[in-house]
């Protein structure tokens, strides 16, 4: 593994994160005449637009997850390491790593890369984490694909009514794009893949609520898309209650209160199962960067680079994606995706001698959400598209996302078979995933 750098070795190149904007940067790279070290905590690359359809039951974690070797192992001059960044010396441009052996390294860097994404944001009450898992990496996805299904195993094991309507409540907090996908494709679980495989209750008893602060459902797409996504969940089963924010959650539920009010109009929500998909912040290392380099951050921890995406003072030094505020670009894979390209333009040309390129400059491709099998939104440079059109946009765009061929064929096969059958063959509930989750209380 490259050292310090010194000598006549060629530059090293540290990117930390696997995700869009790492992954981009350092294929990106693969001609140049640098040594590449990619760090990261997992060994895969996640595509985690598609995640909530591994907790759905729809698509195997593989499907969206290839191996990081595996994406690199044609890339001579890049070298996969499996740990932790836990500091960065910029002064001394080391990385400290925590190794997946529980050992720990100092590697050197002539260009370091930050492209660590973002964590869920609990807005203050990080104990709520117990009760309402978020939604981020591939173990979360898995652990709440067998939450799920047990839930509804327990809902069929008891003869108690009220026991029965709490393990039968989901509740989704945050009504963004995550949170819609989540509702709708639970929805369509419960009232179609499982309809005649549960004889103990009738599945339109089944309870999903969709809960936002907010005062619409995807706040950043236009009005008229907004409007639509409503009317669709609403007419799929979801009870959407927009303008209540979360006041608590518990083993047994979730407490909400009226937007800008007191606690006079709190409301109680038992349910056997809570998701949160409510807000997000850059990763804890965006931090301490920022107090190394004297960086400034945002209200969501995200490093306020500069035009060319380095951090103020140390042009050595990228941040993109989750972890950057660059002209308050959103933080979707769209954004991480191109500044990473951009960035190994940057380091191509400072290598070779070459003149660097201009400012960054963001293609906006649009946004866009599903919302059942057939029926999605997309807002694309003016375009407004919403139904079928919407759907074949958004399926077109995310297979194109998708890292490798093999993946987006078993991708479009699965969702062909869920389409034709509404069947879902991921339904395996895996005890040992559970365990991270507390159980739900059955009593009041």
């Amino acid at each position: 593994m490259a050292g310090a750098p010194g000598g006549d070795a060629r530059p090293v190149v540290v990117v930390v994160g696997g995700g869009f904007g790492g992954l981009n940067a350092v294929r990106g790279l693969r001609d140049a005449d640098v040594d590449v070290v990619l760090v990261d905590q997992t060994n895969h690359h996640l595509f985690q637009p598609l995640l909530y359809q591994v907790a759905t039951a729809l698509l195997p974690p593989g499907d969206i997850a290839p191996p990081l070797r595996k994406v690199l192992a044609r890339q001579r001059n890049a070298r996969v390491v499996l740990g932790e960044v836990t500091d960065v010396d910029p002064n001394a441009k080391t990385v400290r790593i925590a190794l997946s052996t529980g050992t720990e390294r100092t590697v050197g860097y002539d260009v370091l890369v930050l492209a660590v994404g973002a964590t869920d944001s609990y807005f203050g009450h990080d104990e709520w984490q117990r009760f309402a898992p978020p939604m981020k990496t591939l173990s979360h996805a898995v652990r709440m694909r067998s939450q799920l299904l047990t839930a509804f195993e327990n809902g069929a094991s008891t003869d108690d009514p009220q026991e029965r309507r709490r393990w039968l409540t989901i509740a989704v907090v945050g009504a963004g794009p995550t949170g819609v996908e989540l509702a709708g494709q639970i929805a369509v679980m419960a009232r179609r893949t499982l309809r005649d495989q549960f004889t103990e209750f009738d599945l339109d008893d089944v309870h999903i609520v969709l809960l936002d602060a907010a005062p619409d459902v995807l706040p950043p797409f236009a009005p008229s898309l907004r409007d639509h996504t409503r009317r669709v969940l609403e007419g799929m089963g979801v009870d959407v209650r927009l303008g209540r924010a979360v006041d608590d959650v518990d083993a047994t539920g979730v407490t909400t209160r009226a937007t800008g009010s007191d606690d006079a109009t709190r409301d109680r929500l038992d349910a056997g199962t809570v998701i949160w998909a409510a807000g997000v912040r850059a990763a804890p290392l965006a931090q301490r960067l920022a107090d190394a380099t004297g960086a400034t951050t945002d209200r969501r921890g995200r490093i306020v680079v500069r035009p060319d995406c380095t951090v103020p003072g140390h042009p050595e030094v990228f941040v993109i994606g989750d972890a950057a505020n660059l002209n308050d670009l959103p933080g979707i894979a769209e954004p991480a995706l191109q500044e990473g390209k951009y960035v190994a333009e940057v380091v191509r040309a400072r290598t070779s001698g070459r003149p660097a390129p201009g400012p960054f400059r963001y293609l906006d491709l649009g946004t866009m959400a599903t919302i059942s099998p057939s029926d999605a939104v997309a807002d694309v440079r003016g375009l407004r598209l919403r139904g079928l059109l919407g759907k074949v946009s958004w399926a077109v765009v995310h297979l194109a996302f998708l890292v490798g061929w093999r993946n987006r064929a078993s991708v479009l096969l699965e969702w062909a078979w869920m389409l034709l059958t509404g069947r879902r063959s991921q339904r395996v509930i895996l005890r040992g995933e559970v365990g991270d989750v507390p159980a739900r209380s059955t009593t009041p």
